[in-house]
C-alpha cells in the first residue's frame, strides 16, 4: 500500500493577489510602479533591501562571505550602508558549489519543502551552474518578464517566437512563463537551431502570421540571411511587428534593416531574472527598481560611478528566497542613462551593455571587448555578421596579437580587399591592429555554435596562464 505524503502543490504556495499588489503586473504596474516618484521609489527600496540583508544572513554563503569581510548581524541597516557589503562574482559562486555540491551553500532553502524550478547559467566550459527558484522567485521574474513584453508592444492573442534554447539553461523557459502567464500573447517555442531548423523556424514565422521574434542578435542576422539568401523570402514580408533580443554593443540599425521591423533591447540574467528593458522610446533600458538596485561600479577603485560612466554591474534583487542575490558583480559592462525617458517612466536606465570585463582582451594598453569587435563586423554588409576572436602569444617575449576569423556573405567577395577594409575600420574604431582572416559562409558554425545553441562563442584564448 502506498504511504499518503503530502505534497506542496504550486498554487498553495503563494498568496497570488497579495503578490500582484507587491509587485503588479501588466498592464497595472504602468500606474502603480513604472511613473512612480523617485522619493517611493526609494522608500520600497529601503525596505526590500532590509529584508534581503536579513534573509541573507540566514543562508550559508553570505554568513562565510559577509564574516571575512568582518561583518555581522546588525552591521548593514540600509541601502547607505551598501557599500560595507563586499561584492562576489561567479568565482565565489564555483568556490560555493565545490564546498556543497551539488547545489552549493548559496542555496538557502531544504529540497521538498515546496515546488523548485531547476534551471541553470548557459556556461559554455564544464558543468553548468545550478539555480533553484522558489515559487516566489519563479513568479516575480514572470511579472518582471510580462511588463517588458507589455512595454515593447506585446498584447493579447500576439504569437511570440521564441528562439531561445529549451532545456537546463534559462533564458527558454523564463520567455515562455512571463508570456503566457502575464501578456495574454501565444508562445511560439521553437528553441535554438538544434532544436528547430533555421528552414523551418520561418517556415512557421511566416504559415502561422508570428507577430514578435526573439533570439540573440547573431542567430536574427542568421535567420533574415538564411530566408533572403537561401528560400528567396524577402524577411520584410514577414510583416513581424518587433525582434526582442539582447543586443549587447550591437547597432539595432542593421536588424532593423533586415526584418523591417524595430529591434526592443533587454537585459538580464539567469540568477536575477528581467532587470531592464527599452520601452518604445528607446533611449536606454528601465530598471525595474522596485525588483532591483543596481550599481555602476569601478571594481578596482571599490567606488561608484558617475552617471553617464562606464562600469561594471552589481546586482542586488530585492525578492529573492530561495538564493538572495546580493551586490552580485556579474562583470556585463554598462552605464546609467543620463536625462528623463519620454514615456514617462521614473527609473533609471541602463545605457546598453558595453560587453563583458571578463572577457576583455588587453593588447598593448587597449581595452579590447569581442562584443565591440562584433558591432564592427556587423557594419559590413560584404560579412555574414558572424566572428570569432582568437587570442594568443605570439612570440617568446610574451607579445599578444588578436586575430579575427569573419565569415564573408557571398563566395563573390573579395576576401583580400575585405580584410585590409576590415583591419582599417576595426583599428579606426578600436584603437588597436587587429589582424583579420575572411572564411567562407558557414564555417564557423563549428568553432561559435550559432545554429546549435544560445550560449555563442566569441572569444578563444589561446595564452599560456
Amino acid at each position: 500500500m502506498l504511504d499518503r505524503i503530502a505534497v506542496p502543490w504550486y498554487h498553495k504556495s503563494l498568496d497570488f493577489p497579495a503578490l500582484w499588489e507587491e509587485f503588479p503586473p501588466p498592464p497595472d504596474f504602468l500606474d502603480k510602479i513604472h511613473k512612480l516618484s523617485a522619493d517611493r521609489i526609494n522608500a520600497l527600496q529601503e525596505q526590500r533591501f532590509r529584508q534581503q540583508i536579513a534573509r541573507g544572513w540566514e543562508v550559508p554563503f553570505y554568513q562565510i562571505h559577509w564574516r571575512k569581510a568582518g561583518l555581522e548581524p546588525g552591521d548593514i541597516r540600509g541601502l547607505d550602508d551598501i557599500g560595507k557589503i563586499p561584492p562576489y562574482s561567479v568565482h565565489d559562486l564555483r568556490e560555493s558549489i565545490e564546498r556543497c555540491p551539488p547545489f552549493g551553500d548559496y542555496m538557502g532553502i531544504e529540497l521538498g519543502k515546496f515546488p523548485l524550478v531547476l534551471q541553470t547559467s548557459g556556461g559554455t566550459t564544464g558543468l553548468p551552474r545550478p539555480m533553484l527558484y522558489s515559487p516566489r522567485d519563479r513568479e516575480v521574474m514572470n511579472i518582471l518578464g510580462g511588463r517588458r513584453y507589455y512595454l515593447q508592444g506585446i498584447r493579447p492573442g500576439d504569437l511570440v517566437q521564441s528562439t531561445y534554447s529549451i532545456g537546463l539553461s534559462n533564458g527558454g523557459f523564463a520567455t515562455r512563463e512571463g508570456l503566457w502567464k502575464y501578456t495574454g500573447s501565444i508562445p511560439v517555442m521553437t528553441g535554438s537551431g538544434s532544436s528547430t531548423p533555421t528552414r523551418r523556424q520561418i517556415e512557421i514565422a511566416k504559415s502561422w502570421g508570428v507577430s514578435h521574434l526573439f533570439g540573440f542578435p547573431a542567430y536574427l542576422r542568421h535567420m533574415a540571411l538564411v530566408a533572403r539568401d537561401e528560400m528567396r523570402i524577402d524577411p520584410r514580408e514577414l510583416r513581424l511587428r518587433s525582434l526582442g533580443s539582447h543586443m549587447g554593443p550591437e547597432d539595432r540599425g542593421p536588424l532593423e534593416e533586415l526584418w523591417g521591423a524595430p529591434v526592443y533591447d533587454m537585459y538580464g540574467t539567469n540568477e536575477s531574472g528581467m532587470i531592464a528593458c527599452d520601452c518604445e522610446v528607446r533611449s536606454g533600458m528601465h530598471i525595474q527598481e522596485d525588483a532591483y538596485y543596481i550599481e555602476i561600479m569601478d571594481p578596482e577603485a571599490n567606488r561608484a560611478v558617475a552617471v553617464g560612466e562606464r562600469g561594471n554591474v552589481y546586482i542586488t534583487c530585492l525578492f529573492k528566497y530561495a538564493a538572495p542575490v546580493i551586490r552580485f558583480n556579474v562583470n556585463d559592462v554598462s552605464a546609467i542613462a543620463r536625462g528623463d525617458c519620454a514615456c514617462g517612466g521614473t527609473h533609471r536606465r541602463l545605457a546598453k551593455i558595453f560587453g563583458r570585463a571578463d572577457s576583455m582582451v588587453k593588447l598593448r594598453g587597449v581595452n579590447v571587448f569581442p562584443e565591440a569587435v562584433g558591432a564592427v563586423i556587423a557594419e559590413n554588409p560584404r560579412s555574414t555578421g558572424e566572428y570569432v576572436c582568437i587570442v594568443e602569444q605570439v612570440d617568446a617575449a610574451g607579445r599578444e596579437e588578436m586575430m579575427v576569423m569573419v565569415e564573408m556573405a557571398e563566395a563573390s567577395v573579395d576576401a583580400p580587399i575585405l580584410k585590409r577594409d576590415l583591419e582599417a575600420r576595426l583599428r579606426e574604431a578600436l584603437s588597436v591592429k587587429l589582424t583579420v582572416h575572411p572564411v567562407e559562409r558557414g564555417k564557423l558554425d563549428h568553432v561559435t555554435g550559432l545554429t546549435q545553441t544560445s550560449k555563442i562563442k566569441r572569444l578563444i584564448d589561446k595564452r599560456k596562464h
